[in-house]
């Protein structure tokens, strides 16, 4: 959560995202994805956001986001962003302090992205680093664009549960994201891929211990073990 959250949100605290919430300023209708919030990106544009506010709102009918279901139904598959605005923000900012909300988030976060990318690498015989590809690949291509990019991979190099090598494998998989993310204006910058994945790859370090350094958008990026207990007992780095 943190190595995708520096990615996704350019910060190593991933637990500060339930809030997040922007509207996409792409001009081109095919890569403006509406609104994008919360711990995973989910979008107005592609039915996750609207999954996630319609889970919260029946098991909090009187949130504040409630009135919203009607204009996030209207805008599904569109990049509108008609009946929503500031008070919209402000409602799902509002909303963020709920730990229900924060779990309807964690439920979608799971089930659509993190358990089925993480079971697809474990059966493919790939330890945390291949775990953490997979994942960051599924968070930003979708599950459908996870199977391309490892099908591409697979063409050259045979994962380790059909006897390949690890490094070979995922140095095939980062290669083939690298493709497939440059097809999109929106993913331009790899540098999730290069100077974070890659670097761990090149280390040997396929089972990401920790201290680890990284790179992404330029920023630079740390974590070491007292970090992380610290982190995992406050909240704070």
């Amino acid at each position: 959560m943190i190595l995708v959250s520096t990615a996704e949100n350019s910060s190593r605290d991933w637990r500060a995202q339930y809030r997040y919430l922007q509207y996409d300023v792409e001009h081109n209708a095919a890569e403006n994805r509406g609104y994008t919030g919360g711990i995973i990106g989910f979008t107005s544009k592609t039915h996750d956001l609207l999954a996630v506010v319609r889970r919260y709102v029946r098991q909090e009918p009187r949130t504040p986001l409630a009135r919203f279901l009607p204009a996030l139904r209207r805008v599904d598959g569109t990049s509108s962003r008609k009946g929503l605005g500031r008070p919209f923000v402000r409602a799902w900012h509002r909303s963020a302090r709920d730990p229900v909300f924060r779990r309807a988030q964690d439920h979608f976060r799971d089930a659509w992205f993190f358990d089925p990318a993480v079971r697809r690498a474990r059966r493919d015989g790939l330890h945390d680093l291949g775990q953490f590809a997979y994942y960051d690949a599924a968070v930003v291509h979708g599950l459908d664009g996870l199977r391309v990019v490892r099908r591409h991979a697979r063409r050259h190099a045979a994962t380790p549960a059909d006897g390949g090598t690890e490094a070979a494998y995922l140095q095939a998989f980062l290669k083939a994201r690298v493709a497939f993310m440059r097809r999109e204006q929106a993913h331009q910058d790899i540098t999730r891929i290069t100077t974070t994945q890659r670097v761990f790859l090149d280390a040997g370090n396929l089972r990401l211990r920790l201290p680890l350094r990284w790179r992404v958008y330029g920023d630079r990026y740390h974590l070491t073990q007292a970090e992380l207990h610290r982190y995992r007992s406050t909240g704070r780095f």
